[in-house]
């Protein structure tokens, strides 16, 4: 679902194209490079995990602390439903304020609510990359032969190429069933339809896809990778990895 989430940052271009986008009285964003702020979000908090956020937990804890392999996957998940709860609560007021200054019939009209609002979907989209797609990563090194390398590299890629399916497909069903009421959830004038109601269904496929993945990691067990850096823990005094239970 994570995936499936990030997909949606089409329809958020969409929607920044309504909202009042300048930063500055002489500086506007362009609605298509909102999508930089993901990639900001990914570039600024893997160092600050890696050089700030584990050395400061380790000073507090007073020895070496890292996050386990599911722990980093799950936390990418809520981060990643989170993304879609904010979404939903952003498009809610959004479509809200165009109703009330009389702009339903006029899709492409700018609605006065800065476009900034829609920050939140693309950092926390940009959190849960790097905790659950490298923690997929490195789940699947670990936990394969040594022999089956090739396909560990390439299972995230494939489940990405899925999940890109999984969310057309979504999208064709919610606006094939939602259109037959009148108009669809994902209308392409946004001030008519209800984006809104479906990032309130995205966000709940999350929780669904959250709560599945709590009971494969239950009926899994330790990943061998967290094994392994116990035991070089133990010889080198690296890492300390916090229980997975």
């Amino acid at each position: 679902m994570m995936s499936v989430n990030v997909y949606q940052s089409s329809f958020m271009v969409i929607q920044a194209g309504t909202m009042d986008r300048h930063v500055t009285p002489n500086f506007e964003i362009p609605a298509g490079s909102f999508s930089m702020f993901m990639m900001i979000s990914i570039v600024v908090w893997i160092p600050f995990y890696d050089r700030i956020a584990l050395p400061l937990a380790s000073k507090i804890k007073g020895k070496p602390v890292r996050l386990g392999l599911k722990q980093r996957m799950g936390i990418g998940l809520l981060c990643s439903g989170s993304s879609m709860v904010a979404s939903a609560i952003i498009e809610y007021t959004r479509r809200k304020i165009a109703i009330e200054e009389g702009l339903s019939d006029e899709p492409a009209a700018v609605v006065h609510m800065s476009a900034l609002w829609i920050l939140p979907f693309y950092i926390l989209g940009g959190l849960a990359e790097p905790f659950n797609g490298i923690g997929q990563i490195e789940f699947c090194y670990s936990e394969l032969p040594k022999t089956m390398s090739t396909i560990a590299a390439n299972i995230y890629g494939f489940g990405t190429f899925i999940s890109n399916l999984v969310a057309s497909f979504i999208t064709s069903m919610v606006d094939n069933v939602t259109k037959r009421g009148g108009e669809s959830w994902i209308s392409s004038n946004m001030n008519k339809g209800h984006y809104d109601y479906y990032y309130c269904l995205l966000a709940g496929l999350s929780m669904l896809n959250f709560i599945y993945f709590l009971a494969c990691c239950k009926a899994y067990g330790p990943c061998h990778g967290d094994d392994k850096n116990q035991a070089e823990k133990s010889k080198k005094g690296d890492y300390e990895s916090i229980d997975d239970s």
